[in-house]
């Protein structure tokens, strides 16, 4: 139990004694993840990913950060909430509405400030969430809380950690949640994760983004393959993730006001 970082089992009477530097906010979504992964896969991968570097930091420079409860409010794409495979129509894939998120970022972000906190790390664990606008919105009437957002599964480069590295439920996300909860993960369960493309060149390079319709490009709600999934390849990746995530939090936390996180004498 990790009461001196993690909020989700901690205890104001542990809280209470610690002058906590910044707080990580954990961010997933309520989805199906293949066969063999949980519903709240993001979730649970994000949350442990901030625990893990909290910790982390605390043990190497001693400074305090708290990792909130993760929130599971995602953002769909279309066909993803009824979505249709050979058994019928996928049941409890939640899609959270841009003004609902930013609505639950808002009432946060207002209650950490009345409380005096200045610094939040978004730890996002779910390729459908997008923070960029609700930040700069936000900061109109906090201009002096810094947010940042990040996607931990791109604080490294997976391609230097796993065989076949995919986009959802595949090799990332299976081999992560093997060395962090092995009793949540039946491999044998898994589908192939096997997904059709974009037709057109533009949308299938990102030149060009549209959202995926779910429904056309995957029929086991996985994309990429996670056979090769071992919890050997989760931890190594999780470490080198985990170590980007304190370094980034150690800086990020010597920053004393918007002014530091900029060079000087450019002009």
């Amino acid at each position: 139990m990790n009461k001196l970082v993690d909020l989700s089992v901690s205890n104001y009477g542990t809280t209470r004694q610690i002058n906590y530097q910044l707080v990580v906010l954990p961010w997933g979504a309520t989805e199906p993840h293949n066969y063999h992964l949980p519903y709240l896969t993001d979730c649970i991968l994000s949350h442990d990913i901030a625990v893990d570097a909290a910790q982390r930091l605390l043990n190497k420079h001693g400074l305090h950060v708290m990792v909130m409860p993760p929130v599971g409010m995602g953002s769909q794409n279309p066909g993803q909430r009824g979505i249709q495979v050979p058994q019928g129509e996928v049941p409890f894939c939640v899609h959270t509405r841009y003004e609902t998120q930013k609505a639950i970022l808002t009432d946060i972000i207002d209650s950490l400030y009345h409380q005096g906190f200045r610094k939040l790390v978004i730890v996002n664990g779910h390729g459908g969430n997008t923070f960029k606008s609700m930040i700069r919105d936000l900061l109109t009437r906090y201009p002096d809380f810094l947010i940042a957002a990040s996607e931990w599964f791109k604080m490294r480069n997976a391609k230097d950690f796993f065989d076949n590295p995919g986009d959802h439920a595949d090799e990332i996300e299976t081999s992560v949640m093997m060395y962090y909860h092995p009793e949540l993960v039946n491999l044998a369960d898994a589908s192939e994760g096997n997904s059709n493309t974009f037709a057109i060149d533009a949308l299938q390079e990102g030149r060009v983004w549209m959202p995926r319709n779910w429904g056309k490009v995957s029929k086991d709600t996985g994309i990429g393959s996670p056979k090769q999934s071992t919890a050997e390849k989760g931890k190594g990746f999780a470490d080198a993730v985990c170590d980007a995530y304190v370094d980034f939090f150690a800086d990020f936390i010597a920053v004393k006001d918007e002014d530091d996180l900029y060079t000087k004498g450019v002009w």
